[in-house]
């Protein structure tokens, strides 16, 4: 896991509409700044004021989830909308630590 930390921050998942690509609630994300956006990325954006990771549909400039409980969030000149980076990995903790839990 090649990490540059110039670029690179962690976020946290949460909820379960990324379940689809493998990531479940709780897990930990690589997220990296200097990644160009693709079509079907993975990424974190701020969207209308809330932090969301979700699939990159730049042909239809829609937010995608990867769980078909979450309907497609199509972005318009309305949004408020900026990518934050792109999920380059993520890490699963089986057991997590006394000042992570809740």
């Amino acid at each position: 896991m090649l990490v540059d930390p110039t670029t690179t921050f962690i976020g946290r998942a949460s909820g379960r509409s990324m379940e689809g690509v493998g990531i479940f609630d709780g897990d930990l994300l690589l997220i990296d700044r200097k990644l160009t956006v693709q079509h079907g990325d993975v990424i974190v954006a701020t969207y209308n004021g809330l932090f969301v990771c979700k699939i990159a549909d730049m042909k239809n400039n829609q937010l995608l989830s990867a769980n078909p409980d979450h309907p497609p969030v199509k972005i318009t000149e309305h949004d408020e909308y900026c990518v934050e980076g792109v999920v380059s990995s993520t890490v699963r903790l089986h057991r997590v630590p006394s000042e992570f839990k809740f």
